[in-house]
């Protein structure tokens, strides 16, 4: 397999565990104002994702930088067309992540929420924006013979990139109340395990409309494949979140964003930018990558420190497994803290 191929699969790989993963707290925090009742299971809310939501950040800018040094002229080109989108989402994690900082830092209740709104809207903007960017990759975009984008931003809000952004909405809200059921206990998983079944059945038939568009326009038999396999399990996370199976549920959702978002890459493969202009200047694995040696050295970069890395997520997941309550969560605290 040619190191081009290798590095496409690495980048497919680290864009699937960023979504997988961020996209359940995602979902947390866009629900932070649907689900909780009061500041004790806000807390709870937040707490459960608390000790994860920086990890899987990170997960985000590895991809970046794999693309930047595997596939320079894919960056280029992705990060100066999609500009102000990523801008926002950038924009967007920041403030989420000073929000989650900073809510504690004060015991005013109009303080905390002002922190809280932060922490949805920041949650919000990347999960529509990241459907909107994907769809539009794989679909393809306008790009000049010098690899350049040529559109702008009303280019990237065509029908199949807004539905691409409510599909990521949608799935990371269920995704994020299948995990809170899976992470509490009392009234507000009871609350969580009903949101999961009814959001699910939404983003369902989104997903289905939105999956089934793409391999039209650009599928291969082995993209059905995978797309298939991505239905079935959202499917499966549906029911399950239906009969209480908080587990198989989230496991559901989980698989559903892994294999939507690995058949999406698959439907890519070869390119990873495709042209609406003209399918000649279209950016593949060949005419987007990095030298040979660059690619060599990644590798062996790659090789050492990826399983530290999982390692090390890994073990942090399982230290903070259990369930949490209201009645973890002190009455009082100090504002120091």
């Amino acid at each position: 397999m040619e190191l081009t191929t290798i590095w496409f699969i690495v980048i497919a790989f680290l864009w699937i565990g960023y979504f997988a993963l961020e996209g359940f707290d995602f979902g947390v925090g866009i629900l932070l104002p649907v689900l909780a009742k009061n500041d004790k299971e806000r807390r709870v809310m937040i707490n459960t994702i608390g000790p994860l939501w920086d990890g899987n950040e990170v997960w985000l800018l590895v991809a970046g930088g794999a693309t930047f040094a595997a596939f320079p002229h894919w960056y280029a080109t992705l990060f100066s067309g999609f500009y102000l989108p990523l801008l926002l989402i950038l924009v967007a994690l920041i403030v989420r992540g000073v929000a989650f900082e900073y809510r504690h830092k004060r015991p005013e209740a109009k303080w905390q929420s002002r922190w809280d709104t932060a922490i949805t809207v920041g949650s919000a903007i990347p999960a529509l924006l990241w459907g909107v960017a994907f769809a539009n990759i794989v679909a393809g975009v306008p790009i000049d013979a010098d690899m350049e984008f040529t559109g702008s931003l009303l280019t990237l809000l065509n029908p199949i990139g807004l539905l691409g952004g409510l599909v990521t909405l949608s799935l990371f809200v269920t995704h994020g109340a299948t995990f809170i059921a899976l992470k509490t206990v009392g009234d507000i998983r009871v609350r969580a395990r009903a949101l999961a079944w009814r959001s699910g059945l939404v983003a369902a038939v989104l997903a289905v409309i939105f999956l089934v568009w793409l391999q039209v326009l650009t599928g291969s038999p082995a993209s059905a494949i995978v797309f298939v396999i991505a239905a079935l399990l959202l499917v499966l996370g549906v029911v399950m979140a239906y009969v209480g199976r908080e587990g198989i549920s989230f496991a559901g959702t989980f698989g559903a964003i892994v294999f939507a978002v690995a058949g999406m890459f698959v439907a890519l493969f070869p390119d990873v930018m495709p042209s609406s202009t003209n399918v000649a200047f279209s950016l593949t694995t060949t005419n987007a990558a990095a030298t040979s040696y660059t690619l060599t050295i990644m590798t062996w970069i790659a090789v050492v420190f990826t399983p530290i890395v999982l390692s090390y997520q890994a073990w942090t997941y399982w230290v903070f497994r259990k369930r949490i309550g209201t009645h973890h969560i002190p009455t009082a605290e100090l504002a120091s803290q």
